[in-house]
């Protein structure tokens, strides 16, 4: 069974590793996670070396179609945010199969 991982669970491995105080670890983890969010707002890419890139992309406007009726709907443009993750964390995911 899967585990999320939450902020919380990432500040207590800072706390543990770096030896930081479990307020400054929570600070670090909201300091991170803030300065990615505004990056993604303002249309840019973050890359973490080892990790992955997340990249945001623009969508246009286009025809979808509901699933359960079958009628046609206009599904507005719209930004999204995916990931791709680096050569080694794939290699790193793969290894356990």
């Amino acid at each position: 069974m899967s585990k999320t991982i939450t902020r919380q669970d990432i500040a207590n491995a800072v706390h543990n590793q770096l030896g930081l105080s479990r307020n400054e670890s929570s600070e670090l983890v909201e300091a991170v996670i803030e300065e990615m969010c505004l990056s993604f707002e303002a249309g840019e890419q973050v890359k973490i070396s080892s990790f992955g890139t997340f990249l945001v992309s623009a969508k246009a406007e286009r025809i979808g179609r509901n699933p359960k009726s079958g009628q046609e709907a206009v599904i507005t443009p719209r930004r999204v945010l995916s990931f791709r993750p680096s050569n080694q964390m794939r290699d790193r995911v793969n290894s356990d199969q």
